[in-house]
């Protein structure tokens, strides 16, 4: 059950932030600011589910957490500009 709940919240993360949001204090614990949530939810939904956890179990930003904050990071700037090579490919 953990690994299909791990799926869902990698192919959906905008759901689960919605649904942290709306039903629990996780990110509220994270981010202080509803602006900075906000923008993490429309560009790097991912990372700020990491960050969140990071900040929430008390681990620092660096060494293999840092790893995996900027692997989050390079996954949400992948989904976001790969439409573009498609369709130069096309013409």
């Amino acid at each position: 059950m953990p690994c299909l709940l791990l799926i869902v919240v990698l192919a959906f993360p905008r759901v689960a932030l919605l649904l942290l949001f709306f039903l629990s204090s996780y990110l509220e614990r994270a981010y202080h600011n509803i602006l900075i949530l906000l923008l993490g939810f429309i560009f790097l939904p991912l990372t700020t589910l990491v960050y969140a956890y990071l900040v929430n179990n008390s681990l620092p930003i660096a060494g293999l957490n840092l790893l995996w904050l900027l692997l989050a990071a390079l996954i949400d700037l992948g989904s976001l500009g790969g439409g573009g090579g498609k369709y130069r490919r096309r013409r």
